[in-house]
C-alpha cells in the first residue's frame, strides 16, 4: 500500500467518525462512519517480538508461506554492517527450513528500490522477512517506493510478511522508532493498520512508551509483543505463538480506563474488534449522559425474541408493512456470507400471505453502493433483519448509507422487524456484540445499534436462556438506557412511545434511572402477551389483556 495513499489514512478515519457522532438523533450515530474493513487485511502477517526466535516461529512462517513450495525473500536492511559473507550465511540459514527458493534483498539507494530488477523477486515471492536491527533503516530504504508496493502485493496474492523486533515495529503505520519513555514516532509500513506495534515489551519494559504514543495518537491499538513470541494475524484473526505474551492496550477516554488484554499462546483477539474499540474510545461517549427518549416518531417495530415467528406476529409486520403486496426486504446479513447469499424468501413470511418478498444478501462496500440496492430500500414498505449475530449487520452496513436507508422506511411509514440478532440490532445501545462470543454484553467497538428504538437495550431469548442477570449488568453500568428483555416467540410491536406485547410469551423491563428497582424482589418489571409498556415514561400500561 503506496504512501502516497495512505500516510494520513488515520486522520481521516478519525476526523470522519468524530462527526458521525453528530449525525440526527433518529439515525444510528454511526451512520455515517468511515468503514473499517471487516474481513481485516489480505494474507497473512508473522510479527516477532525480537529476542532468540523459536524454531517453532520460523517453521510456522514457512509453512504459512508454502512449505515445500515457499519462495522467500529476505529482507535484512534493519541490520547494520550488512556485508557480502552476512547476506550469504543468511541465505544459507533460511535455506535449511526447506523453502522451495530463498533470495536476500537489500538495499540502501531508493533508486534501486525502484528498479523492476530488483523488485522481480517481490513479485513471485509467497513470503517475505524482514530482519532485526533499526526499523528506521527500513523506512529510509524503502518506504514509499517499487519495494513498499510489492510487499503489498504479496499479501493481496495470500501470501505472508513476517519479521522480528525491527521488522515487527515496521509493520505499523505510526511506528515507534526508538525512545523510553518517550518515543520518537515515524512512518512505517501500515501493513497492520489501526494499530502501532512495539517489540521486546515485557522485557524492555516498553509499556509506557506504547502507551503515550496511544495517547498522543487517539484511535489506535497498541499491541506490545514479547521477545520469543510471534502474533500471527489472518484476516481479522490474531493468534499468539511462542514463549511469552502479547499485550494488547487501548487508551483511555473520558470515561473508561486503560484497557489491557494480555494474551498467552495459542490465545485469540479479533483486529477488527479492537480497531473499532480504540476509535469508540475516540469518539464523544456512548451512550450520552441523557440518551433520547424511546420513540418511534413514525413507522413500527417489530421486535422478535427468537425461538420461532408465530402467526400473529407475521401477520402484524405484513400489516404494518402495507398489506400482502407490499414490498418486504430481507436482510440475511446476520450468518456467514457464504450461509446468507443461498438463503430464500423465509416460509414463514409466504405462509401469512407476503406476495413480494425480496431477499437481500449484498454487503460489500459496491453492492451497498449499487442504484439496485438503493432503489429496492427506497420502495420497501418493510425491512426484516434476521437471526445469527448482530454484530455482522454493524460489519455489513456501518459507514454505508444502508443505514439511513433503513430509517427511511420508518419515516415513509413503513415497518422495521427483525429477529434474535434482528432484535437486538434495532436499540440505540446493542448488547452480546463481540465477534468472538455472544456472552460479552458490552463489547466495545459494536456497541451502537441501528437506534430504530433511541435509549435502550434489548436482549432476546430472554427467559428461555436465563438472561435476567445479564441485563442487570448492563443496566448498573448504563442506568440511563431502558432495558428490555423479550422472550422466544414473542414480539414488542412499537408505535410512537407505547411498545405492545403479541406472541407466545412475555417481555421485562429494566429502569435504573431512579436506582436499582425492586418489583416483588426483581429489578424488571415483566409484561406477558396481550399488555402493553409506555416507553417514555417507563411505567406498564397493561399487564395483559
Amino acid at each position: 500500500m503506496s504512501i502516497r495513499r495512505c500516510s494520513r489514512s488515520w486522520i481521516v478515519l478519525f476526523v470522519s467518525l468524530f462527526f458521525a457522532a453528530q449525525c440526527a438523533a433518529n439515525d444510528a450515530p454511526n451512520s455515517k462512519t468511515k468503514r473499517i474493513e471487516p474481513d481485516g487485511i489480505a494474507g497473512s502477517l508473522l510479527i516477532c517480538g525480537g529476542g532468540k526466535l523459536p524454531e517453532e516461529l520460523t517453521k510456522l512462517f514457512v509453512q504459512t508461506a508454502g512449505g515445500e513450495r515457499a519462495k522467500i525473500v529476505v529482507i535484512p536492511t534493519a541490520h547494520d554492517g550488512i556485508t557480502d559473507e552476512y547476506i550469504e550465511s543468511l541465505s544459507e540459514a533460511w535455506k535449511k527450513h526447506g523453502a522451495e527458493s530463498v533470495s536476500v534483498l537489500h538495499s540502501s539507494d531508493r533508486k534501486q528500490a525502484d528498479a523492476a530488477e530488483f523488485i522481480k523477486p517481490l513479485s513471485e515471492a509467497t513470503g517475505v522477512w524482514f530482519g532485526g536491527g533499526s526499523q528506521s533503516r527500513i523506512a529510509d530504504a524503502y518506504l514509499g517506493t517499487a519495494v513498499e508496493k510489492a510487499i503489498d502485493g504479496v499479501l493481496k496474492r495470500g501470501g505472508i510478511i513476517g519479521g522480528t523486533s525491527a521488522g515487527a515495529a515496521i509493520m505499523s503505520r505510526v511506528m515507534i522508532a526508538s525512545g523510553n519513555p518517550q518515543a520518537k514516532v515515524r512512518t512505517g509500513l501500515d501493513l497492520l493498520p489501526g494499530t502501532v506495534i512495539d517489540q521486546h515489551f515485557l522485557a524492555r519494559k516498553r509499556k509506557p512508551r506504547l502507551l503515550v504514543v496511544l495517547k498522543e495518537r487517539g484511535g489506535l491499538v497498541g499491541v506490545g509483543i514479547d521477545e520469543g513470541t510471534g502474533l500471527l494475524v489472518t484476516g481479522r484473526r490474531m493468534r499468539v505463538v511462542g514463549e511469552s505474551t502479547v499485550t494488547i492496550l487501548l487508551a483511555a477516554s473520558k470515561t473508561r480506563p486503560v484497557r489491557e488484554i494480555l494474551l498467552k499462546s495459542r490465545e485469540f483477539a479479533d483486529l477488527t474488534a479492537l480497531r473499532r474499540a480504540a476509535l469508540a474510545r475516540a469518539l464523544p461517549t456512548f451512550p450520552t449522559e441523557k440518551p433520547n427518549e424511546p420513540h418511534v416518531e413514525k413507522g413500527s417495530l417489530v421486535i422478535v425474541g427468537g425461538g420461532g415467528m408465530p402467526e400473529a406476529v407475521t401477520k402484524k409486520f405484513i400489516e404494518l408493512a402495507g398489506g400482502p403486496d407490499a414490498l418486504i426486504v430481507v436482510l440475511p446479513t446476520a450468518v456467514p456470507d457464504v450461509i446468507a447469499r443461498r438463503q430464500g424468501v423465509p416460509r414463514y413470511l409466504t405462509a401469512a400471505g407476503a406476495k413480494n418478498v425480496k431477499v437481500l444478501s449484498v454487503n460489500t462496500p459496491a453492492e451497498l453502493a449499487a442504484p439496485e440496492f438503493t432503489k429496492i430500500l427506497e420502495q420497501a414498505g418493510g425491512v426484516w433483519f434476521g437471526g445469527g449475530r448482530q454484530w455482522r449487520f454493524v460489519d455489513a452496513y456501518d459507514g454505508s448509507d444502508a443505514v439511513k436507508l433503513f430509517h427511511d422506511v420508518l419515516r415513509r411509514g413503513g415497518v422495521i422487524g427483525g429477529s434474535s440478532a434482528g432484535a437486538s440490532i434495532q436499540a440505540e445501545y446493542m448488547v452480546r456484540g463481540h465477534p468472538l462470543g455472544n456472552r460479552v454484553m458490552m463489547a466495545e467497538g459494536y456497541e451502537r445499534g441501528f437506534n430504530f428504538l433511541p435509549g435502550v437495550a434489548i436482549d432476546q431469548h430472554f427467559s428461555q436462556r436465563k438472561r435476567f442477570a445479564d441485563m442487570t449488568g448492563v443496566m448498573e453500568t448504563f442506568p440511563q438506557l431502558l432495558g428490555i428483555g423479550i422472550d422466544e416467540a414473542t414480539a414488542l410491536v412499537v408505535r410512537g412511545h407505547t411498545a405492545n406485547i403479541i406472541g407466545r410469551n412475555g417481555a421485562h423491563f429494566y429502569d435504573y434511572s431512579h436506582g436499582k428497582p425492586n418489583n416483588d424482589g426483581h429489578d424488571y418489571e415483566s409484561v406477558a402477551t396481550g399488555g402493553q409498556y409506555d416507553l417514555k415514561n417507563r411505567r406498564v400500561i397493561l399487564k395483559s389483556e
